[in-house]
């Protein structure tokens, strides 16, 4: 039985808004799947917009991909930061939970050795989040081929999560699945594209 359902993954949902609605229409219709809008999840990376709209056209749960607590790391690893800065985007994130406790919105929040998880920057968060009802999920970095990127030691998580537990937000460390076969967080498509190319070049090479 499917009793959560979460609109994320390969492109942003709040930029195909249309048929994102219909679908959270459907899920959650009564007479259809009678999903509870608390169990329907959808996962940005901060489309302002997008995000006012559905809290008025149905506001189910809002996930928000942060990354970063500043402006400067965020337009680097996140570029649509450049057209919805971090405290617009914040201030969305307060406009949509109208400062319900009952109905936080969840950061989700990447770790990057020596980029964004130094306790600085765990203490920069708790002021982006301190009026915000939120949860979050802090996500082990899923290394994958030809990245610069790597993920912060197990230790230096624990410190994190430390600070935004001591400052009152409840967070949790996610448990990371499909890693060794590069198929967490979209690794799996992304290999699968990278070998269909180099099967294209092969073929184009024998013809």
């Amino acid at each position: 039985m499917i009793t959560n359902i979460v609109f994320m993954g390969m492109g942003e949902p709040l930029l195909n808004y249309d048929n994102v609605l219909k679908a959270i229409n459907l899920m959650s219709d009564d007479h259809a799947f009678g999903l509870s809008r608390r169990r329907i999840t959808v996962s940005t990376s901060g489309i302002i917009p997008g995000i006012d709209r559905l809290k008025e056209d149905n506001k189910v749960s809002l996930a928000i991909s942060l990354h970063a607590s500043n402006n400067e790391l965020r337009d680097s690893i996140v570029p649509i930061n450049r057209s919805y800065p971090i405290l617009d985007l914040l201030s969305a994130c307060k406009r949509y939970t109208g400062g319900k406790e009952d109905e936080p919105i969840t950061i989700e929040y990447v770790m990057l050795k020596d980029v964004n998880d130094s306790l600085e920057d765990a203490h920069n968060l708790v002021k982006c989040l301190h009026d915000i009802p939120s949860k979050v999920n802090l996500i082990p970095f899923n290394k994958f081929p030809e990245t610069y990127f790597s993920c912060s030691n197990l230790e230096t998580i624990n410190a994190f999560r430390d600070v935004l537990i001591k400052s009152g937000i409840f967070t949790i460390t996610r448990k990371t699945r499909g890693d060794d076969i590069d198929a967490a967080c979209g690794q799996l498509v992304g290999k699968f594209i990278a070998k269909s190319k180099k099967h294209q070049k092969n073929t184009a090479e024998l013809n």
